[in-house]
């Protein structure tokens, strides 16, 4: 778009004494001759930009003229630049590079004082599968495309149609949201559990979402509990899933936890990896559940 090159040209100049109009039609992808009309544009915006001829001449900023920046402090320009280092582990390089180049005017700002000081990785062990994914659910979105896609999830797996209204970070994954045509219902669907995605050719009309489902948490609801003893050893797992508030030390300097779940063959499989450092307590068709796996494990190795 103009209005983005013309930004980057302006960028591009305030970071720089003096560039050539060879170079900023490299940059931009565009002729010189473009370059020439976008530098006329700035002119009548009232930005002095003077081209000046002959050896070690090119394109510059009036001298003495400054963008003003005070729009966003410091510390406001910090947090913006980290989010977008953090999108730009599942986004579009290129997207997120050149705004990042707009906020990195000077060589003193906030970009490149946290170049080193803090990473944010959004991508997974999907990465190159989850950036194709969004980038194709975003076009889909802009688009008003409906996208189908195959969906494995705890009773087997089908061919889902949906109408995309929000790509969602929600604990610690990707989720796309949006109107289930073979549901007929809004639904969240995690991304690295969609495979074979198309953006079909048939576009939608956005319906009114309902104030109730555009909370992601509601679609995700932990009304079920489990009460189980744990070996102090394990208390670190128990922190990681749930938070140091989770459980309490009993008598016999066993954890106590009293945790809140949602799907019941995923809290099975989850206390199942503690092996014999976790006992169940309550419900006891749990711990029944539990038992007879761990004897049909056991058959396994006989």
């Amino acid at each position: 778009m103009k209005i983005d090159r013309l930004l980057g040209i302006l960028t591009t100049l305030l970071r720089h004494q003096r560039v050539t109009t060879p170079y900023l039609a490299k940059k931009f992808e565009v002729s010189a001759r473009t370059i020439r009309r976008d530098i006329d544009a700035l002119c009548q915006a009232g930005i002095p930009v003077v081209t000046l001829r002959g050896t070690g001449g090119g394109v510059a900023i009036a001298e003495g003229y400054k963008l003003d920046k005070n729009v966003l402090t410091r510390e406001e320009l910090a947090s913006i630049v980290v989010s977008l280092k953090g999108l730009g582990s599942v986004m579009e390089k290129t997207e997120i590079g050149r705004t990042l180049e707009k906020l990195s005017i000077s060589q003193t700002d906030a970009y490149v004082s946290l170049r080193d000081s803090m990473v944010i990785d959004l991508s997974s062990v999907y990465g190159s599968s989850l950036t194709e994914k969004i980038e194709a659910i975003k076009r889909a979105i802009r688009e008003t495309k409906i996208i189908s896609f195959e969906y494995y999830y705890e009773k087997g797996d089908s061919f889902r149609r949906i109408e995309p209204y929000f790509i969602a970070f929600q604990w610690s994954a990707w989720y796309v949201f949006g109107f289930c045509l073979d549901r007929q219902d809004f639904r969240l669907f995690k991304l690295s559990r969609l495979w074979e995605l198309s953006i079909t050719g048939e576009s939608y009309t956005p319906r009114t979402i309902p104030p109730e489902k555009r909370h992601f948490s509601s679609h995700i609801t932990d009304h079920l509990t489990v009460i189980a003893l744990f070996d102090p050893s394990e208390k670190y797992q128990l922190i990681d899933f749930y938070g140091p508030t989770c459980y309490t030390v009993t008598e016999d300097c066993l954890l106590r936890a009293e945790l809140r779940y949602t799907n019941r063959s995923f809290i099975i499989r989850w206390l199942l990896g503690f092996g014999d450092k976790a006992r169940v307590l309550y419900p006891p068709e749990i711990a029944d559940e539990i038992k007879e796996t761990a004897k049909n494990i056991a058959n396994q190795y006989e």
